[in-house]
């Protein structure tokens, strides 16, 4: 009799157990039901798929994120956001940016940033399409040259082979002429207030600083090469136009010339071309080995030096100053 009591027992404590397990697996079904409606439902709300589609302040910081072409563009943004926006660069230093092939980062880092700084007159025309990948409305743009009178060829441009690139806005390296740079540096300052206006007070005193530094380098440069007026040099690189003009020097830029496969004929040519003028300096670039130029300095019984472009080095906002006080110690040396 007992025994049927305990046996009894255990059928109504196992018969409990079972129903109050079915009654919790129903009542977790249905809150997982709920949630899913309210996930639906979340989807659905309008402002939930607006913010979605708004960009990110950045990765986890909550400041402005912005990307910047290449080298001097970061540079000169870096310098006016300080540390009040995260600021990154698409086109590594060194690399060729006039022929640059976007890649897979670089739409991923336009589709999550809210500013991007462009130097502009065409130099970076892997852009457009890029941009329209990255499939991001709320980008601000930046054009650094805005308001920039372009140059077109006003120093001889002397061609060795078939043109690879052409300058068809004008030539845009207007970052190397201090004065310019100022005007850029005032053109992302006043572009990254327009997108975040609680930074404005930073990125106003950062951009007057690094401006006070660009007129103190103008002087220098000014005070220096006024000594040494017409200086005619040459490079290989169509970079120099607007700090010949600037300082009343001469380029003379012998630009395409092949990098393999050099004949004879090409250096004649060369030759030919630079003999017109009375060439006094010849100019290189940082990393840049090329046979012509080589040739080149024998055969005109010159010294072939380096002449920094800044699409190459440091993302320090003072490697611009170093690199720039350095092609000035080459300017003078070579000119006299």
């Amino acid at each position: 009799m007992l025994q049927t009591r305990v046996v009894n027992k255990t059928k109504r404590q196992s018969s409990s157990i079972l129903s109050f397990v079915v009654l919790l697996l129903l009542t977790v079904a249905g809150c997982s039901q709920a949630n899913t409606n309210q996930v639906k439902n979340l989807v659905k709300s309008p402002k939930v798929q607006e913010a979605a589609s708004t960009p990110t302040s950045s990765s986890g910081t909550g400041k402005t994120k912005v990307v910047t072409t290449f080298l001097p563009m970061y540079i000169f943004t870096k310098a006016v956001t300080g540390d009040a926006a995260d600021v990154e660069i698409l086109v590594p230093p060194g690399t060729e940016v006039h022929e640059y092939q976007a890649t897979p980062n670089n739409v991923k880092a336009i589709a999550t940033a809210n500013v991007l700084v462009k130097n502009g007159l065409g130099l970076e025309q892997f852009l457009e399409n890029t941009i329209k990948n990255a499939q991001n409305p709320k980008l601000a743009q930046i054009d650094a040259s805005i308001n920039i009178k372009p140059l077109n060829e006003i120093s001889p441009v002397e061609k060795t082979a078939k043109e690879e690139h052409e300058h068809a806005e004008g030539n845009p390296h207007v970052w190397l002429d201090p004065v310019l740079a100022k005007q850029q540096v005032m053109n992302i300052r006043d572009g990254l207030i327009a997108a975040d206006p609680a930074n404005k007070a930073t990125y106003e005193a950062n951009a007057a600083n690094y401006i006070k530094q660009l007129s103190s380098l103008n002087n220098e440069f000014e005070q220096t090469l006024e000594k040494t007026p017409n200086c005619t040099f040459v490079t290989f690189h169509d970079a120099y136009p607007y700090l010949a003009q600037r300082y009343k020097l001469k380029q003379l830029a012998v630009v395409e010339i092949p990098e393999d496969q050099l004949t004879p004929a090409d250096v004649q040519n060369a030759v030919n071309a630079v003999k017109k003028y009375k060439v006094k300096a010849l100019f290189s670039e940082p990393g840049v080995d090329n046979k012509l130029l080589t040739s080149l300095s024998k055969d005109l019984n010159l010294t072939l030096r380096t002449l920094d472009s800044l699409e190459t080095g440091k993302t320090d906002p003072q490697y611009y100053f170093q690199a720039m006080k350095a092609n000035l110690q080459t300017l003078e040396t070579a000119c006299k």
